[in-house]
């Protein structure tokens, strides 16, 4: 069989061919969706193509309509449906290289079915578990599910369950290949072959996030006691500067009285404009001109001074939230106030 003529061709390669080949106006549609580098790369690439042959183009059109076709199956079914499929359409090798090629760019993650079911399901599965084989499972849930799931396990397991989330790092795929083999007596599941990024601070933030107010107090209390430095990072990234948007107008209000002005000014000064429209939408119409202006004459600041002065109005929101004065929303239902 002879050698397909894009063998040899980079990715970089055959995404310019693509574009010269879609003409320019659609061209100019995917540019808008790219990052300034990819861009520029993908703008050198197509620079630096002389001619086309048409058998090339070809054969590229195929692969992105294959690959296309295979991504929109993966969401209807799974992967062994998209191959199922495309098997019947292009043959079991040529499928086989279009599933591996997509599913390599998409790192497709473990655990996929378990993320489509009830939490409350997944509970009764893991509830049993090893804490370790717990954690694993939740840092690849979605955080409001793991949240769920976390808040409704033994409160005596729950901080050990998020420090283990924290904490971990790169799972082998044979130990994750383990773990879903416990749970895929009742449910389908893929794995990819590849060493999986999990857990972690951020990971743990997501969960935690999604667990009800209670749950999480007790959580940090236990973490505060046996890895103090680990819950302090927690604490400063559960609730961040652009997180105001989702407060209610009271607390915006008592939060604008008890912070320092120069904090707020520094750290609406590169604000989103959300942030800054709900934020002057709680200032008196004189304090907003006084504000804005100041803001205007103050000229460039170091992102160091920005970070640190969100960093004090968040410690602020939070010890307001600790004494009962805001209510920040959590994922448990337990900050309903009527």
């Amino acid at each position: 069989m002879a050698r397909p003529l894009t063998y040899d061709l980079t990715g970089k390669q055959k995404a310019a061919i693509l574009l010269i080949s879609l003409g320019p106006e659609l061209s100019a549609n995917i540019f808008k969706h790219l990052s300034e580098e990819e861009m520029e790369k993908l703008t050198l690439e197509i620079s630096a193509v002389k001619k086309v042959e048409s058998s090339f183009k070809d054969q590229i059109l195929d692969q992105f309509y294959n690959l296309v076709m295979a991504q929109d199956y993966i969401t209807q079914g799974g992967i062994g449906y998209a191959k199922t499929v495309l098997e019947k359409a292009i043959g079991s090798d040529e499928a086989t290289k279009v599933i591996t090629r997509l599913t390599s760019s998409l790192q497709v993650r473990p655990f996929d079915f378990a993320r489509k079911a009830d939490a409350s399901q997944v509970l009764n599965f893991i509830q049993n578990e090893h804490p370790q084989t717990i954690a694993l499972v939740l840092s690849y849930l979605d955080s409001d599910q793991a949240g769920q799931i976390l808040s409704s396990l033994p409160q005596e397991s729950q901080a050990d369950i998020a420090k283990r989330i924290a904490l971990m790092e790169s799972t082998s795929p044979e130990m994750i290949n383990e773990v879903e083999t416990i749970l895929e007596r009742k449910l389908s599941s893929t794995v990819s072959h590849d060493y999986s990024q999990t857990g972690g601070i951020e990971a743990v933030v997501e969960v935690l996030n999604g667990v009800d107010r209670s749950t999480e107090r007790t959580i940090l209390e236990s973490l505060e006691i046996q890895d103090p430095e680990l819950a302090e990072e927690i604490k400063k990234r559960m609730f961040v500067f652009e997180d105001i948007v989702t407060l209610d107008a009271r607390a915006i209000q008592r939060i604008i009285r008890e912070v320092d002005n120069d904090d707020l000014m520094l750290s609406l000064k590169v604000a989103s404009e959300d942030v800054k429209e709900v934020v002057f939408s709680n200032m008196s119409q004189r304090m907003v001109e006084t504000f804005k202006d100041e803001m205007d004459l103050s000229g460039p600041v170091r992102l160091r001074d920005v970070e640190e002065a969100q960093t004090r109005i968040v410690t602020i929101i939070r010890n307001l939230e600790e004494a009962g004065d805001i209510v920040i929303a959590r994922g448990g239902g337990d900050d309903i106030i009527v």
